[in-house]
């Protein structure tokens, strides 16, 4: 059994991948790769992939007064706007950020729902540590997209941010037989995400303190993208077996 999962222990395949040039596809892409490991047509695996600018609504936005204007503040912030089904309020991602969907079979998928945010929340934390990043799990007043299980950066004598930032954004997707966790980390350039936030959430009337919108180069200056890949996986074959996918 692993933290995430007391059904297995297998081995999970890593995929990396491109984006598409299409965010709407790149967002589905995590659904049909679960849909995939339901059937038994895949195992469990990790995709990993540094998505185009998007502003990924969720589905309570959609119904706001202000979400047209939202959608347009988005576009004129070069951000593709698009709608997910899971997860909450906006959030914004680019190439300076990676997304992780980890897929995995289980019968009562249901029944792990609450306990994979706490596993997850506290190993991604910990990735990020690796690198020198005071990571905690839990919000902070003010956050974008609010989770109880985000993940938040402490500043340092070294940070250029003097307040706490929101890092790592967790949703979830279950379905019978099967589930898809999924995470957008932010680890570079977090300006352009800070101020497309900014302009959605006001238009959508929403409360968010822009200065919580920061990315793990606030906190650590030189960290990247390549190098917290790195820690994640060997955070991960700390747990299991990771396969890389050619």
């Amino acid at each position: 059994m692993t933290l995430w999962n007391p059904e297995s222990d297998a081995a999970l395949d890593f995929l990396f991948e491109e984006p598409s040039g299409d965010p709407v596809a790149d967002l589905g892409r995590g659904l049909d790769l679960l849909r995939q490991v339901q059937r038994g047509e895949r195992p469990g695996l990790l995709r990993f992939y540094r998505p185009d600018p998007t502003l990924a609504f969720g589905q309570r936005d959609v119904r706001m007064a202000g979400y047209e204007q939202a959608v347009a503040a988005s576009t004129a912030h070069g951000f593709a706007p698009v709608v997910r089904k899971a997860g909450g309020r906006a959030a914004a991602y680019h190439r300076g950020t990676l997304i992780v969907d980890h897929i995995e079979p289980h019968s009562e998928a249901i029944l792990g729902h609450q306990r994979r945010f706490e596993v997850f929340g506290e190993l991604y934390a910990q990735a990020l540590r690796r690198l020198g990043v005071q990571a905690r799990v839990g919000a902070i007043p003010g956050e974008y997209c609010p989770g109880d299980f985000s993940v938040h950066g402490l500043p340092t004598d070294l940070s250029r941010s003097a307040v706490p930032v929101k890092l790592v954004g967790t949703a979830q997707r279950v379905i019978a037989g099967a589930w898809l966790f999924s995470s957008v980390f932010v680890i570079e350039d977090s300006a352009p995400i800070r101020a497309v936030l900014d302009a959605v959430y006001q238009a959508m009337d929403l409360e968010m303190d822009p200065s919580t919108a920061g990315a793990a180069d606030d906190m650590v200056p030189g960290v990247n993208v390549e190098d917290f890949i790195d820690a994640l996986l060997s955070e991960y074959r700390q747990h299991t077996t990771v396969n890389e996918l050619v």
